[in-house]
């Protein structure tokens, strides 16, 4: 007899008591020791588990070895069980997953890694079945049943032990045996069932028994075993020992059964089975450590390890969490190595333990390997693929496989469509998820627990909660019990949608129902009031899990010091972080680097030290890991020292960390620190060169500085390989700064010297080449990626592809790559839109309604953006009136429509100058609750701006004020052009002011717009000052600046600014064109330098723009204003010469210049020659010819060049002079007439010089019914004199000195019958605007002051504005009444035609001719003086007028002497006051007035 409890044998009989025994076990003192130790450590292994087990009491449990769960269709009985409430088939507890919940996200504080898991906790049921299924084939592996012979149906009696092993009733002897000993009271012993021996039982039927009892009660079948082993005619065996350490495997005794283990005796534990057995232990609870451990220890001894220890290394391995990439490919390669052959349990394990890894691609090539090896996979094979499609979001993969199932002859289980239904529900395919639903009705299969959960969740995944919610109604009406997964799940999904309350009431009616939270329960409750940012309801929820006596995992505490952490109160937190500490959990790296972070943002540095310490104590984490983890906090100063430790330890640096530092020290501007840290780099790692370029490059890269990357990459790549990585940051580089030139170059480079691109680059490169320009190419490198087997799933690239196709009209290549897509898989929403786009670009309103019809018919529906395409289409096709059409039957098909289509309609509208249609839409917008946006007061208030709408633009700007919104720059620049064209330069420069207060910098749309307003307003010299200062910023003026600055300077005669700006642009290679040109000409011609202006036209040539007609028309002008007809003639000969098509206008501007010199026979040869060439003279010759006959001396002058109109055909005018005007009235009309029909300004020209010629000659009648008949035809306008009430007011701008004296003669004819009549009524003042320009060398405003100056008028120059007389109505009146200049108005003819000229131009004045010597002398004795003073002098005779100017100067100068010494006395008044010396010098006088200044030059 042999105790268990000692190798030594016993010296008392086989049937006698050991004497210190204890009934009713007839054991000796060791072994009674042995129990007893067993005993304890059982009564504390169960205490320590009961809260586990009360927590586990309500799981669901699901059978996955029972043929009846697996397939309820096909109606299996069971058959191996005579008791089946205590046995049966082997149960497998659905356990919650949370063992592998990890690391979490420093940035999202564990929330996000939190919804992963209990996504996991919903659907691991699910992807864990092939993988429990396998882990149980695994296991079943040590346990094959051997088949014994049936007990004898006779009496009992004893058999020899082949005889036992032989018989066929061993199942009903076990049975027997195992229903005894479960049915033993709890105070009762196995002892006493054993010792009654009422069954003869072989050692292979007790084996049986410890495994049956051990199902449902592991600590019975520990006591059998302990019977067993002091039993002496019992030999101790490895199939026992493997059986009972499995059974308490299952069980969950690890520590018993590595005891029991430790202490047999070498014979019988060497042995591969027991091995394996233990291993299966240390397996379940993924300690691959120790299976490791004893998997080399069983080497060491010489057992020869076989398949099945490799597949339980493979299963603890997997558990363990410990499959990183490549590894599973690795086992198989030892299991070859060994010189066994993986079978389909080895395949299969390595399969699910990629999945549980997340490891889908190596599981992918497993599989792929299995069937390359002719390893035929089985049922367990296809739930676990399907799981891994099904959570690499592989679903189409996932039924294929499906339906291979099928074709292979095997029957889908409830394992296989839950995973299917898994895989469908992670892509939310509710359309898959229904047709799986009735496939199952077909297979005879219903949803269960895992069914139900996995469609609840993916209801709550996607916020449908009603959807959900009605599930779990269904699920409980269905009989299947809401388990602690159902309840975390709904908790979870309402946590993601910030329904956090709803969250809380489940939990609620959880506990309500009998089950209790779990650990994840409490972690999805308590990430989602993390997430809706309620903190304190999150802490108190992590207390209440304490206190339900649920122990924290890593992921609740994670969480929990993240939201202490993110209420900034780290003194909690890190009381926090202690208590993790001593619970036996670590804080992972990201959970570091955010405390790390927090720390240092508080300035907290010890704590900071604290952390550090403790990753270098607690962790073991060495330099170079402590470096990463002060760079992701942002600690850089602390990082750049552990990086040179690490380096000095022989560590590489990592790139990434080294750009992490080196650009913070960069972009903090401490570039000597980088600079030293890169000089360190070369001295301790001189192999990191390149790592030093690359990294140098990269923070180029990331700030943005392009050409210093560029240059660092030459430099590289000429000494050695680059790094697709360098490559990669190069391209997103360019990208972001839009050098798509670059990006091209880069991937050449790459495709040259043999680096392969990677998806990211191919998809950067071809948006690059699209927005260049060339899609074409962009889709020759897609084609390309293709082929080298990189597939694009985000279709966003092609949206890109189809939309560059569409802007360059190629749209029909826009329908190829849809038609292409549609073809290999599904087109989602946007790549429709895209293609809309595309027709919409071009105007393609059909198609694009077509491709929206086809999306409202078969799906996905249209969007926003869809509806926004096509009312693009019709936009860009013009047909802006079908809008509001197709709105409406957009609204009968039930589509509300949006904001931003209203704003592109607006906008479209807008763009098109449709004021009244925006009004509309604006009010109609805000009426329906649309708020309006920045886009659209910038839109609205352009729009008003270009249609000069001052007033609703004011009002809009007020509007936006009170909305919120502050004007940007773009508003201004639109009102400072708004105001700039209606020359309102007042509130220019208070906008203007306005935006420089507001700190906007200026941009070239302000500068350029201020210059035109200065220029508009002749104030050349700031216009001027403006443009360098825009220059000197690096900001380009347009053309037009510089036009209007030109013509300022034209108008202000400043010939040498003029000249310098134009030179100016010449050297800089400004953009030119032909009008500068020009007005440069005008310039010098206007400036008397002809020579210049013929030399403009070299420089016209230079720079290849052609010279025209008008070109040379303008030079010839010049020469005609020069006095050079003969110059001027010279060029009409030229163009003729050159074949030029020669118009009126040369003939008239050598006319004109001959007529002008005064050489009236050279002109009037002129127009026969025109004549002689075939060239009707029109009105154009007629003007010049009336202009030269008004301002001849002699009325014989005047009829020669008028009869030479005469004798070429238009007579007009000679008739006017020397005939009766009202036989002429008819004529007049049509020859207007005819001249309206012409050019816009022909009869404007025409009447213009007429008028001068009859107002010369004192046809002033005649003169007075043209200019009315002139009114009536529009040539002059109806406003050009009114006499209304309240407004009486004149505008003779752009006439003719003639036309504006009749035009003054009958206004003023009109007020005085006003005044007299007292109706209608005058205003305050009377403003009469003259304007500032010449008309012909003749100033219109110096006309009109000379003509109202003789009659001594109350018209005024007006101070603020030139171009203005203003006149007191009542002042006005009373001249009106009382001025014997007034007395008769009327305008008559003279009977016989004068001898001599009425008028004489005098300084651009067009005056009487006999008022010229006294306003000569007046002029030059006293300057400008008032009209009634001028009129007095012009009365009198010119010795008084003398003597009166004589003595007016003396009294100035009397006054001005008496002004100087009253200044000085009340200077040294004030110095003498604030008891200062006076000083010597007086004070410079004041600036004297023009009149002042002129009478002192005259003294």
């Amino acid at each position: 007899m042999v105790c268990a409890c000692s190798p030594l044998p016993c010296s008392l009989p086989s049937n006698a008591l050991c004497p210190n025994a204890l009934p009713p076990y007839r054991l000796c003192p060791t072994a009674t020791n042995t129990i007893t130790s067993v005993r304890s450590s059982l009564d504390s292994s169960s205490s320590s588990t009961t809260l586990e087990q009360t927590n586990v009491q309500h799981q669901f449990r699901y059978s996955r070895a029972s043929p009846s769960v697996r397939w309820p269709h096909l109606k299996f009985e069971g058959t191996t069980t005579t008791n089946k409430s205590r046995t049966g088939a082997p149960t497998l507890v659905v356990e919650e997953p949370g063992s592998e919940y990890s690391t979490i996200d420093s940035g999202s504080a564990g929330l996000e890694q939190s919804s992963q898991n209990v996504e996991r906790e919903a659907a691991k049921t699910v992807g864990s079945d092939a993988v429990n299924e396998i882990g149980g084939s695994v296991e079943s592996e040590n346990e094959k049943d051997e088949v014994l012979p049936s007990r004898s149906r006779t009496k009992i009696k004893k058999i020899n032990k082949l005889a036992l092993k032989r018989a066929k009733d061993w199942m009903q002897r076990v049975q027997f045996v195992t229903d005894e000993i479960l049915n033993l009271r709890p105070d009762e012993f196995v002892a006493d069932v054993l010792d009654r021996r009422k069954v003869q039982m072989s050692p292979t039927d007790y084996c049986f028994v410890v495994k049956w009892v051990g199902k449902s009660n592991w600590q019975r079948a520990l006591e059998i075993y302990e019977w067993l082993n002091l039993k002496h005619w019992y030999t101790p065996s490895p199939r026992m020992l493997a059986t009972i350490l499995a059974v308490l495997g299952k069980a969950n005794q690890e520590a018993l059964a590595e005891e029991i283990f430790e202490r047999v005796e070498p014979a019988i534990g060497n042995v591969v089975q027991v091995y394996n057995s233990m291993m299966g232990v240390h397996a379940r609870h993924g300690r691959f450590g120790k299976v490791q451990e004893l998997f080399d220890l069983m080497r060491s001894r010489g057992c020869e390890p076989d398949l099945v220890s490799f597949n339980t290394l493979i299963n603890a391995r997997a558990k363990s969490g410990m499959m990183p990439s490549g590894s599973a490919l690795e086992l198989l390669s030892d299991v070859r190595r060994s010189g066994l052959q993986p079978d389909t349990i080895t395949y299969n394990t390595l399969i699910s333990a990629c999945s549980l890894g997340s490891n889908l691609d190596d599981a992918i090539r497993v599989y792929r390997e299995m069937e390359a090896k002719g390893c035929q996979p089985d049922l367990w094979t296809y739930n676990a693929m399907i799981s891994v499609y099904g959570r690499a979001g592989m679903a189409k993969q996932a039924e294929l496989l499906f339906h291979e199932l099928g074709r292979r002859g095997f029957y889908p289980d409830a394992v296989t469509f839950n995973s299917l239904l898994y895989a469908f529900a992670r892509d939310g395919d509710a359309e898959k998820i229904d047709s799986i639903r009735k496939k199952m009705v077909e297979y005879g299969s219903k949803l269960d627990e895992i069914s139900y959960n996995t469609l609840i969740h993916m209801h709550g995944k996607q916020g449908r909660h009603d959807l959900a919610f009605q599930l779990y109604k269904d699920m409980k009406l269905a009989g299947c019990n809401p388990d602690a997964v159902t309840y975390t799940v709904l908790i979870d999904s309402l946590g993601k949608t910030d329904q956090i309350s709803e969250a809380a009431d489940v939990l609620l009616e959880m506990m309500d129902s009998g089950v209790k939270p779990t650990l994840h329960t409490f972690s999805a409750l308590i990430c989602g009031y993390a997430k809706a940012g309620m903190r304190e309801e999150a802490k108190r929820t992590f207390e209440r899990m304490v206190s339900y006596g649920i122990k924290p995992d890593s992921l609740a505490y994670s969480v929990v010091l993240d939201v202490i952490l993110r209420s900034n109160d780290t003194a909690k937190a890190l009381i926090m972080y202690q208590r993790m500490l001593r619970d036996g959990f670590r804080p992972d790296r990201n959970l570091y680097t955010f405390m790390i972070q927090m720390f240092a943002k508080e300035n907290k540095h010890g704590d900071v030290e604290r952390m550090i310490q403790d990753l270098k104590e607690i962790h073991s984490v060495d330099p170079s890991e402590i470096y990463t983890v002060l760079v992701n906090a942002q600690c850089y100063d602390r990082a750049s020292e552990f990086l040179k430790i690490a380096i000095r330890q022989g560590r590489e640096p990592d790139q990434n960390n080294l750009l992490s530092i080196l650009n913070s020290l960069i972009s903090s501007n401490r570039h000597t620190e980088a600079e030293e840290l890169i000089n360190f780099l070369k001295e301790q790692a001189p192999a990191a060169y390149s790592l030093v370029r690359e990294a140098l490059i990269l923070v180029h890269s990331k700030s943005h500085r392009l050409e210093a990357a560029m240059e660092e990459y030459y430099q590289l790549r000429d000494i050695g390989d680059v790094s697709v990585a360098v490559y990669e940051y190069l391209i997103l580089c360019c990208e972001e700064m839009e050098s798509y030139a670059n990006c091209s170059q880069l991937f050449s480079d790459m495709r040259f010297y043999g680096v392969e691109p990677t998806k990211e680059s191919y998809r950067r490169v071809a948006v690059a080449y699209c927005k260049l320009g060339f899609p074409e190419t962009a889709h020759h490198l897609i084609q390309m990626a293709e082929q080298a087997n990189i597939h694009f799933e985000d279709f966003s690239l092609y949206v890109t592809l189809i939309e560059s196709y569409g802007k360059l009209k190629l749209w029909q290549r826009s329908e190829s790559v849809v038609g292409v897509l549609r073809q290999s898989s599904a087109v989602d929403r946007k790549v429709w839109n895209a293609l809309i786009n595309a027709y919409a670009f071009n105007g393609c309103y059909e198609q694009a309604r077509a491709v929206f019809n086809k999306m409202m018919k078969d799906g996905p529906s249209p969007t926003v953006e869809s509806i926004n395409g096509l009312m693009q289409a019709l936009i860009n096709a013009e047909r802006l009136d079908e809008l509001y059409v197709i709105v409406e039957e957009l609204q009968e098909m039930g589509f509300k429509i949006s904001k931003s289509t209203i704003l592109l309609m607006l906008d479209s509208f807008a763009r098109s100058g449709n004021i009244f249609e925006v009004k509309k839409i604006y009010h109609g917008m805000k009426t329906a609750g649309y708020l309006p946006t920045m886009h659209l007061y910038r839109s609205m208030i352009g729009l008003f701006s270009k249609g000069k709408r001052v007033r609703d633009v004011e009002a809009m700007v007020a509007e936006m004020k009170e909305a919120g919104f502050k004007p940007d720059l773009s508003i201004l620049n639109y009102m400072l052009r708004l105001y700039t064209e209606i020359s309102d330069f007042r509130k220019t420069i208070e906008v203007y002011n306005q935006i420089r207060k507001a700190g906007y910098e200026a941009n070239e749309d302000t500068y350029n717009t201020i210059i035109c307003m200065y220029s508009n307003d002749l104030r050349a010299e700031e216009a001027f000052s403006l443009l360098q200062e825009m220059m000197e910023k690096g900001l380009q003026p347009k053309l037009e600046s510089y036009k209007r600055l030109l013509w300022a300077c034209g108008r202000q005669q400043l010939w040498d600014l003029a000249e310098d700006l134009f030179q100016d642009m010449i050297s800089k290679g400004c953009k030119t064109d032909r009008a500068l040109y020009h007005m440069m000409m005008k310039i010098y011609r206007k400036s008397g330098n002809h020579v210049k202006a013929e030399n403009v036209l070299v420089l016209m040539k230079d720079a290849n723009i052609e010279p025209t007609v008008a070109t040379m028309h303008m030079l010839m002008d010049s020469y005609g204003i020069a006095g050079q007809p003969t110059e001027a003639e010279n060029v009409l000969n030229s163009l003729k010469t050159s074949g030029l098509i020669i118009g009126m206008a040369p003939y008239a501007s050598v006319i004109e210049a001959y007529l002008k010199a005064g050489d009236h026979t050279s002109g009037i040869g002129k127009l026969f020659e025109m004549k002689k060439d075939g060239l009707e003279p029109d009105y154009r010759i007629w003007t010049c010819f009336i202009r030269a006959a008004s301002l001849s001396q002699h009325s014989s002058e005047a009829l020669a060049l008028l009869n030479s109109l005469q004798n070429v055909g238009f007579d007009l005018p000679v008739r006017l002079l020397t005939e009766k005007a009202e036989t002429l009235v008819r004529e007049v009309d049509l020859v207007l007439t005819k001249l309206q029909s012409l050019e816009a300004h022909a009869a404007f020209i025409f009447v213009n010089a007429l008028e001068d010629l009859l107002w010369a000659f004192e046809r002033r009648a005649t003169a007075s019914w043209v200019f009315q008949l002139a009114i009536s035809k529009s040539i002059y306008g109806h406003d050009v004199f009114r006499v209304a009430e309240k407004d009486w007011g004149a505008d003779f701008r752009k006439l003719s000195p003639g036309a504006a004296l009749v035009g003054l003669t009958l206004w003023l004819d009109h007020m005085q019958d006003a005044s007299l009549q007292g109706s209608p009524e005058s205003p305050k003042s009377v403003v009469l605007i003259t304007g500032t320009a010449e008309y012909n060398r003749v100033s219109l405003s110096k006309t009109i002051k000379a003509y109202l100056w003789e009659m001594g008028s109350p018209f005024l120059p007006c101070k603020t504005r030139t171009g203005l007389l203003i006149a007191k109505a009542h002042s006005l009146r009373m001249w009106l009444k009382d001025s014997a200049f007034c007395m008769d108005l009327e305008l008559r003819d003279v009977s016989t035609l004068p001898e001599l000229n009425s008028m004489q131009l005098y300084e651009g004045a067009f005056m009487r001719a006999g008022l010229v010597p006294a306003f000569r002398e007046i002029n030059e004795g006293l300057g400008e003086v008032r009209p009634k003073k001028f009129a007095k002098l012009a009365l009198l005779t010119d010795e008084k007028r003398d003597k009166f100017i004589a003595a007016d100067i003396k009294g100035r100068q009397e006054k001005l002497e008496k002004k100087k010494r009253g200044d000085l006395l009340n200077l040294r008044k004030r110095q003498k006051r604030h008891g200062r010396r006076p000083v010597g010098r007086s004070t410079p006088p004041r600036k004297e007035s023009g009149a002042s200044a002129k009478q002192e030059a005259v003294r």
